[in-house]
């Protein structure tokens, strides 16, 4: 006989030392995960009994839950997994969730257009160089307010602290508060243009965090031509690396020649900067620029600024690929709208709304995890990501049979046949299977496994 609480071990290790302020909390927590979890696409009331739904309602209304609360006890675990791993990228990246069609919830703010009614969130993913994403660090939501719309030009003469883009440093400080755990790992938090904050490069952080940006400012350097992208112009070019570019609109699939260069340059504090006491601050820079771009098209173009020393083509070559890791925590936030449907749960307040997407990050997380960790280990058992009685209904369902075999299949197999469940069609020239048709797979999974519990309880 199979016991229940098989079928709940996923959130159990997840979320199983949540910090909610009473135990009763948790295990709710607990449950909601693993429900939800079956059918992340849809409606509450839809995947919910009604006295599940009832309880849903009453957590994601309660005071006593947070943001802190929910992640807490999955940061845990992802420090458990980066603990494995030598090297971490911490990615951050802002996006938002557009509730214009909810006008009745309260709370919400503007967001990219003063028209559009939503909240903002900034997260924050632990991603390997390889690109396996080992869980969320953190997240930070909030509805901007309604009276600052027209107001950039006073918020620019603001200090940092009173500045959305606060959020940068405090995933450095995150990165800082979790380096204790993580004594053997390094960390670099990974960040898109949005970054290019000097107070963020000369924020204190202890050895092991460092960072990786895109730069966005041509800044003025201590050089003889005077500014970045002039002073990299003037740099010896390491070498070149071909770029596969996909098709897009009216564009061809080409491949574009990148030159690369790398050197050390010194930023100085900007003039305009409040804190007239902040020092210059030696970074290293990384450019990857297309040389022979057709004509009519826009040349293909990196400028990369870190704290990480760079000094050769290989060093450049590996700064290049951790920057290219950012598209994980693009297509984690995709997951999220996409696959969990944030922005179409009808919760009547923005609170309610912040509470379950932190729940349904971690549910998004795995779902990537799992998409991600067949292609980059596809040799392990699948018990690092099912358990026995799901590989075990899995197998009966792929296989048409009642009789599992006594070994677990390896993840590549258990991987391909869950995307066979959710549509996949496995032709020769397919590529690997993406998150979609997987979600897909595991919903159908959850049935499967749910039917191969009650008939082997009948046994």
């Amino acid at each position: 006989m199979v016991a229940e609480s098989d079928l709940e071990s996923w959130a159990n290790t997840e979320f199983s030392e949540a910090h909610l302020g009473d135990a009763r909390l948790t295990k709710r927590l607990i449950l909601l995960a693993e429900q939800l979890s079956k059918m992340p696409h849809g409606s509450f009331p839809h995947t919910l009994t009604k006295a599940q739904l009832k309880s849903a309602y009453r957590f994601f209304d309660n005071k006593q839950v947070d943001t802190d609360g929910v992640l807490g006890s999955h940061i845990a675990q992802t420090q458990n997994r980066m603990n494995q791993v030598p090297v971490v990228l911490a990615v951050q990246d802002t996006t938002e969730f557009n509730l214009t069609h909810l006008p009745a919830t309260e709370g919400l703010g503007y967001c990219s257009s003063k028209h559009v009614r939503g909240f903002m969130m900034h997260s924050m993913l632990a991603v390997t160089p390889e690109g396996l994403p080992l869980g969320v660090l953190g997240m930070k939501a909030w509805a901007r307010d309604l009276s600052e719309l027209g107001k950039k030009k006073q918020r620019a003469k603001r200090s940092i602290d009173e500045k959305e883009s606060v959020k940068w440093l405090e995933g450095v400080k995150q990165l800082t508060a979790l380096k204790a755990g993580c004594p053997k790992t390094h960390m670099i938090s990974v960040c898109d243009r949005e970054a290019d904050i000097y107070d963020l490069f000369v924020a204190p952080r202890p050895d092991g965090v460092d960072w990786l940006i895109r730069a966005s400012w041509n800044r003025k350097v201590d050089h003889p031509d005077q500014y970045l992208w002039e002073a990299m112009a003037s740099a010896s070019e390491l070498g070149c690396i071909e770029l596969n570019v996909p098709a897009r609109s009216n564009c061809a699939q080409r491949i574009a020649q990148l030159a690369i260069k790398c050197a050390p340059v010194t930023l100085r504090r900007p003039c305009n900067h409040p804190n007239p006491n902040l020092p210059n601050v030696e970074v290293f820079a990384i450019w990857a620029l297309e040389s022979h771009p057709p004509e009519g098209t826009h040349p293909i173009e990196w400028m990369l600024l870190s704290s990480v020393p760079t000094h050769t083509q290989e060093q450049a070559l590996e700064r290049l690929t951790w920057y290219a890791r950012r598209w994980t925590i693009e297509t984690w936030h995709r997951i999220l709208k996409s696959g969990c449907q944030i922005e179409h749960r009808q919760l009547g307040s923005l609170d309610r709304f912040v509470r379950s997407t932190a729940l349904f990050t971690v549910i998004a997380w795995r779902i990537l995890y799992a998409t991600l960790l067949g292609r980059s280990n596809p040799e392990i058992s699948c018990e690092v990501l099912l358990q026995p009685i799901e590989w075990q209904a899995l197998y009966c369902r792929a296989h048409n049979t009642k009789h599992p075999p006594s070994d677990p299949p390896t993840l590549n197999q258990a991987i391909l046949w869950i995307a066979k469940l959710g549509g996949y069609l496995a032709r020769k020239h397919d590529l690997p299977p993406g998150p979609t048709v997987l979600w897909r797979g595991f919903m159908a999974l959850h049935e499967a496994t749910k039917m191969f519990q009650i008939m082997h309880q009948c046994d």
